[in-house]
């Protein structure tokens, strides 16, 4: 009796791809990757400045957006942080924890997880065909068809959609996923862009742009705090920019999305309490009381902002002595330093984004195995669905455990 080997087709060569594959065909399935690009894991070059922080260990759904992020715990529980952090040790990752719980190789290059990834594809005689888009799918008789742009076909028992969303589209991912799942009868939460700049209203940004320190970022709506973090802030002549503000910018498209006004609030001198913030002003104007306005407050903030925020506090003659200063203006210049609003009237676009928010509906996915609850033999991996993290390796775990999951049951017999 001949054993009919399962055929597996993963689409799309990213993280959750090749983790897929890696997956199914350590269950003996016969695996193929189809990648438009020329080579797989052309995101993953890109992850963590180059360095690749490929989890963290403080990665839970609390981490993650979505309709139901609850959605995400089964698969971090079923493959964890420490499963996968045990995974790369075996194919040669060393790893070393940094700030926030992220892990990086110890190599420091993105590279190093790509070269392991696809030496165990290697091994494991998995199939990659590059340069190979994707136009339909379609299940007939148990059996699916993949046709290609190039008009080429395949067939398998099991597919896996591992596609991506539209962040980073130089990148591949051009939201054909998404498209695929609708034509299988999947529904597509709204996309739009994740872990992007923020665009700000204000005539000034051209005048800051490259300007940068540390301090807080809090997005509101309504006056309440919606999210808030802290960390390198960065101006750009759009707006802003940094760690903090792609961890909070969710939150803002989300809002943004929903047609609601939103307000981004920067604490730039946020380590020390309003009471001791106005008594520093008021000696050192005083003891400054020769310069000016604007002299007085170097080695305070960044020189460059200066005119922009004494212009903000209604101060027009910056050259005036400081010693001429009212209390109603000091109390302006702290209120900006402490407090300083603007306006958002948008997010930075597709190219710019790290993630994409929105996509495939879980509710439409089983949790436990990935596969579709609507075609039996289609599952789901990675950022195709409508789960996605915060920035710090958060988005690269979901990738793993969605893959390794999807690539284990996809590779079964039963399905």
């Amino acid at each position: 009796m001949t054993i009919k080997t399962k055929r597996v087709i993963v689409v799309g060569g990213g993280a959750a791809g090749m983790l897929a594959a890696i997956s199914a065909s350590r269950q003996g399935a016969g695996v193929t990757i189809l990648e438009r690009n020329p080579r797989v894991g052309k995101k993953l070059l890109t992850t963590g400045n180059g360095r690749c922080n490929f989890t963290n260990i403080y990665a839970d759904s609390t981490r993650y957006y979505g309709t139901n992020p609850d959605f995400a715990q089964t698969g971090l529980a079923k493959f964890s942080i420490q499963a996968t952090i045990a995974f790369f040790e075996e194919l040669g990752i060393a790893h070393k924890v940094e700030d926030g719980g992220k892990v990086f190789p110890m190599s420091d290059q993105a590279s190093s997880v790509l070269d392991v990834l696809r030496h165990e594809l290697n091994e494991r005689a998995v199939t990659i065909n590059c340069d190979a888009y994707v136009g339909e799918i379609r299940k007939q008789q148990g059996t699916f068809t993949i046709t290609l742009e190039s008009g080429a076909t395949l067939q398998a028992d099991s597919v896996i959609l591992a596609a991506g969303g539209k962040a980073m589209p130089s990148t591949g991912s051009d939201g054909n996923g998404f498209l695929l799942a609708e034509k299988l009868g999947h529904t597509v939460i709204n996309a739009f862009p994740g872990l992007v700049q923020l665009k700000l209203e204000g005539p000034f940004f051209k005048q800051i742009d490259g300007v940068k320190f540390v301090g807080t970022v809090e997005i509101l709506h309504n006056g309440k705090s919606a999210a808030k973090d802290r960390g390198d802030i960065l101006f750009g002549n759009y707006g802003v920019s940094g760690p903090p503000v792609l961890q909070v910018s969710r939150t803002a498209a989300q809002l943004l999305h929903e047609k609601k006004a939103v307000q981004l609030k920067i604490t730039m001198l946020d380590t020390i309490s309003p009471d001791n913030l106005k008594k520093l002003l008021a000696a050192r104007f005083d003891r400054q009381s020769s310069k000016t306005i604007e002299f007085s407050l170097v080695g305070l903030i960044n020189k460059r902002l200066i005119p922009v925020i004494l212009k903000e506090a209604g101060i027009e003659e910056i050259k005036r002595p400081v010693a001429s200063l009212s209390a109603r203006e000091q109390e302006k210049i702290m209120g900006i330093l402490t407090d300083w609003r603007f306006t958002v009237t948008g997010t930075k676009g597709w190219p710019c984004a790290q993630v994409t928010a929105g996509g495939v509906a879980t509710d439409e996915i089983n949790p436990y195995t990935m596969e579709s609850n609507l075609v039996k033999g289609l599952f789901f991996a990675g950022e195709i669905m409508d789960i996605d993290g915060q920035c710090g390796g958060f988005n690269l775990q979901w990738a793993w455990s969605s893959g390794f999951i999807a690539g284990q049951n996809a590779a079964l017999e039963n399905n």
